[in-house]
């Protein structure tokens, strides 16, 4: 059985709804997204999309057509996580998850960066006070303190030219006694998901 998670969306504000989708239908998330429903409040009509990939699994079928409350929910969605996603969110319970503070640009202080090119990621022990990143945003360079516990760099979840939103991961840091523990995990869940998708 693939794991998956059961995502509700509700209406933003109030508003007459318009259904787009049906149960049962595939939608996808992204800039290319499906049209999932509208909701027209004093003239302004907006257009909502997927939020997540997957299938629509439950409608309010009755919410079509007529005015809506804030926060209707109007549908589920059932969202069937790939082997990454997995290997994420087993991650995000045993590491600290160091996030975005603002919308932004984000990449290593040139000193961490050169630790990382001598050592790699995994030989260096961060600790709290130090500076690890750079956020860049409206053409300012803000310094980001670290001040988590003490541990390694266990996974990177940002690309240095491409924008992160306000509260996306952006590390994951591992304790330095957890390191063989986590690793061993991620390499358990991997085999399972290749022997059950095989």
């Amino acid at each position: 059985q693939t794991p998956f998670e059961i995502y509700d969306v509700f209406t933003p504000h109030t508003g007459m709804v318009s259904l787009m989708v049906k149960k049962g239908e595939k939608v996808n998330s992204g800039k290319k997204g499906t049209l999932i429903y509208t909701i027209l409040r004093q003239g302004n009509l907006k257009n909502i999309y997927a939020p997540i990939d997957g299938e629509v699994v439950e409608i309010l079928e009755k919410v079509d057509r007529q005015f809506v409350e804030a926060k209707t929910k109007i549908m589920s969605i059932k969202h069937t996580f790939s082997k990454e996603e997995v290997v994420n969110k087993v991650l995000e319970r045993f590491l600290y998850i160091f996030k975005a503070p603002e919308t932004a640009r984000y990449h290593f202080t040139q000193e961490l960066n050169k630790k990382i090119e001598q050592k790699g990621l995994q030989g260096i022990i961060i600790n709290p006070g130090e500076e690890i990143l750079i956020m860049s945003r409206m053409k300012r360079d803000i310094p980001l303190i670290y001040e988590g516990e003490p541990g390694i760099i266990y996974a990177v979840y940002f690309k240095s030219n491409v924008t992160i939103m306000q509260g996306m991961p952006l590390l994951g840091i591992c304790p330095p006694g957890q390191v063989e523990f986590i690793s061993k995990l991620v390499r358990k869940i991997q085999l399972e998901w290749e022997k059950n998708t095989t």
